[in-house]
């Protein structure tokens, strides 16, 4: 039997990735994967940044991520612009070094987004009137087209759901670690929502040949976070942090 459990989207968010990995250590896991979007975010990038540093996960950039250590023209938003004034030239190092894409022990496809893009949604859609729904089944395996791979795993959303493709092949978003709630404007304004403060992964497993995922949530104290966002001036933080809602 197989075990290793998956992260996602900690966003600065240092004090439920300390209770995830915490989390993760009484369930005997040792071998943890991590989708990306580190750090992004009005809370604690560095000593986020440094807790990750120090285990050495084998991680995917997001699409944060990318955003922070690329030299564009395009000014980053507010979420970046905080993360990057608390970032040190060794952080930035370590974020730049992260592939897009990572195949992990031969059968397991990490990356952000999906295989081709780390700010596209794979498994939900946003229509017209902002309004969210679950991708449809053939969405959803457009987007695995040439990934042979029984496991496939992904982030971005924020909202954990695992999808067996007719194949077999399982995709996985464990949720995020650190964000239960955000508000978007692409590819228009939307909100993605969890409904509860606490923080997310995934605990996949394999036994003889098959995969299955288990969808963890940890409660942590998530009001101190809200606490800090509020100081930063991130009312929009503030209110998913608190409550896992945007409205």
């Amino acid at each position: 039997m197989t075990r290793f459990a998956a992260i996602a989207d900690v966003h600065g968010n240092a004090l439920a990735l300390e209770a995830v990995l915490a989390d993760i250590e009484r369930m005997g896991i040792t071998d943890v994967v991590n989708l990306g979007d580190h750090v992004g975010g009005p809370l604690e990038a560095a000593r986020t940044a440094d807790l990750l540093m120090a285990r050495g996960f084998p991680s995917v950039r997001g699409n944060h991520d990318r955003m922070v250590v690329q030299k564009s023209n395009t000014p980053l938003g507010l979420s970046d612009q905080a993360a990057l004034a608390q970032l040190r030239p060794h952080h930035l190092d370590w974020l730049r070094a992260m592939p897009p894409t990572l195949l992990w022990r031969g059968e397991v496809l990490l990356c952000h987004g999906t295989p081709t893009s780390d700010d596209t949604y794979w498994m939900e859609r946003v229509e017209a009137n902002g309004s969210v729904r679950m991708a449809a089944q053939a969405e959803i395996e457009a987007e695995a087209k040439g990934c042979d791979h029984p496991v496939i795993l992904c982030g971005h959303t924020h909202i954990p759901r695992a999808v067996r493709l007719r194949d077999g092949r399982l995709i996985v978003n464990p949720g995020s670690v650190g964000l239960p709630a955000y508000d978007h404007d692409v590819p228009r304004p939307h909100v993605m929502e969890t409904g509860a403060p606490d923080a997310r992964y995934a605990i996949l497993q394999k036994t003889g040949r098959h995969w299955s995922a288990a969808l963890r949530q940890v409660v942590y104290d998530h009001e101190a976070m809200a606490s800090m966002a509020r100081k930063a001036g991130r009312l929009d933080w503030a209110q998913g942090l608190s409550t896992g809602w945007m409205r």
